[in-house]
């Protein structure tokens, strides 16, 4: 005869690391499906349906949805959806949205429809938005309209962006000349004699060129902190649409990226090249 309690404890032992092994593989498991519902809950891909599309745009106080809802509706209208005009009053609404990025993504889903005379009328009040990102992404949107109104803010795409400083006090440096600077990122801080210090955040993506104040020097409120040298991609975009809007005015500061400087890429010449010599056929086209 077996002892029937010795064979039930080896297997209660047998399947002690089977459950263990179990264990050890369900948590890498986990951690990717865990990983994979963050990404596809901000993935802006991620189809809408009609009902989360108005959810979306209805509750405001969520940036990162209503983004979502703005890329799916842009999306919509690049394929030719008539149905999202249904929420055209909605996104027009958007553009004096109290959040800068919510502004500046509603200029641009507005560009996808150039035949809609209330996103032309809504893009034109965005050139004097306080923020640059909002009036240059309205500018851009607007030369698919075929109006050239915002050709003053494409023109200052192309030129470096002065920082002041929002405050008095001492002025202290986050980044070094050279650094690359993104939007929202500090690129110094001042220091008040009373109260916290105020971060100095640059407004647009860039290379920090040249720090206008020295670190730990004294500055007042509306002094020059930095200057930020424009991004590549915002460069490239200007003179796109300068190739369209732009005038003899704008040939100087075009003509700028003609030569070889080490930080003017290929594609960035060959554009400012294509647009100077639009600019100068129609110069020679008018009468």
């Amino acid at each position: 005869m077996y002892d029937q309690r010795g064979d039930r404890g080896d297997l209660a032992l047998a399947r002690a690391p089977r459950r263990a092994n179990l264990a050890l593989m369900m948590v890498p498991a986990l951690l990717v499906l865990v990983t994979f519902l963050f990404w596809y809950q901000t993935w802006y891909g991620r189809p809408l349906s009609d009902q989360d599309l108005e959810k979306y745009l209805t509750d405001t106080t969520r940036p990162r949805q209503v983004q979502h809802a703005l890329s799916q509706i842009a999306d919509r209208m690049a394929q030719g959806d008539a149905s999202v005009r249904r929420w055209y009053s909605r996104v027009v609404a958007l553009a004096a949205h109290k959040e800068p990025k919510l502004r500046a993504m509603t200029a641009w889903v507005m560009s996808q429809d150039n035949q809609s005379a209330e996103f032309h009328a809504s893009l034109r009040s965005l050139l004097t938005d306080s923020e640059p990102m909002v009036r240059r992404n309205a500018a851009l949107a607007l030369v698919r309209f075929g109006d050239a109104a915002g050709r003053p803010e494409l023109r200052a795409m192309l030129e470096p962006y002065s920082l002041a400083a929002p405050a008095a006090g001492t002025v202290s440096f986050r980044l070094k000349e050279d650094d690359s600077v993104r939007v929202g990122i500090a690129v110094a801080r001042v220091r008040p004699a009373r109260g916290d210090r105020v971060e100095v955040v640059s407004p647009l993506d860039g290379r920090l060129e040249r720090r206008a104040a020295r670190d730990g020097a004294p500055v007042s409120a509306g002094d020059l902190i930095a200057v930020i040298a424009p991004a590549e991609d915002q460069v490239w975009e200007a003179l796109r649409a300068l190739y369209l809007v732009g005038t003899p005015e704008d040939l100087e500061v075009v003509e700028r990226f003609l030569g070889q400087p080490t930080d003017t890429s290929e594609r960035v010449r060959q554009q400012a090249a294509r647009t100077a010599t639009a600019i100068r056929q129609r110069m020679a086209a008018r009468p």
